[in-house]
Formats: C-alpha cells, sequence, structure tokens
C-alpha cells in the first residue's frame, strides 16, 4: 500500500470519528490529529521545562483538587492540604 493511499484511508477514517493517531482524540481529520497530538506533547513538555519537575508535579496536585465549586488553591486550603508554590520556577 503506498502511503499516499494509506494516508487517505486513515483521513477517512478520522472523518468517521475514529482516533488514528495516538493523543489526536478529537480531530476531525488526520492532519487535526496529528496537529493535537504533536501540541499536546510539546505543551506539556514546555510547562515542565518552565515550571521544573517539582513545580510540574505540585501543579498538578493543585490542579487535581479542582472542582466545579472551587479552584484547586481554594479546595487545598479549605482542606488544610500544603501546595509549596515555592516549587514553581520560570525560566526566560
Amino acid at each position: 500500500m503506498s502511503s499516499q493511499q494509506e494516508k487517505k484511508e486513515l483521513d477517512a477514517r478520522a472523518r468517521q470519528g475514529e482516533t488514528v493517531v495516538p493523543g489526536g482524540t478529537g480531530g476531525k481529520s488526520l492532519e487535526a490529529q496529528e496537529h493535537l497530538a504533536e501540541g499536546r506533547s510539546k505543551g506539556g513538555q514546555t510547562r515542565k521545562e518552565q515550571l521544573g519537575t517539582e513545580g510540574y508535579h505540585e501543579m498538578g496536585r493543585k490542579g487535581g483538587l479542582s472542582t466545579n465549586d472551587a479552584s484547586g488553591g481554594e479546595r487545598a486550603e479549605q482542606e488544610g492540604i500544603d501546595i509549596d508554590e515555592s516549587k514553581f520556577r520560570t525560566k526566560n
């Protein structure tokens, strides 16, 4: 099978709602799924580089506490959970 024909088949499957690229969930075409998968992997890596490994983990803890009613920071405060924001660092 030629790569051109393979791409057409993958694109057709994507247009039917199937995820054909790992991380491409929600894309309505092969190209859209490729862009989604690329953006997700780059975005997370960039944030991790900006915050540092420890800061990235703390940010995840804080985000995991968020609900529709309260942000992660508010909920951590209410429940007495310590989030060490000093671990958040940025590189310019």
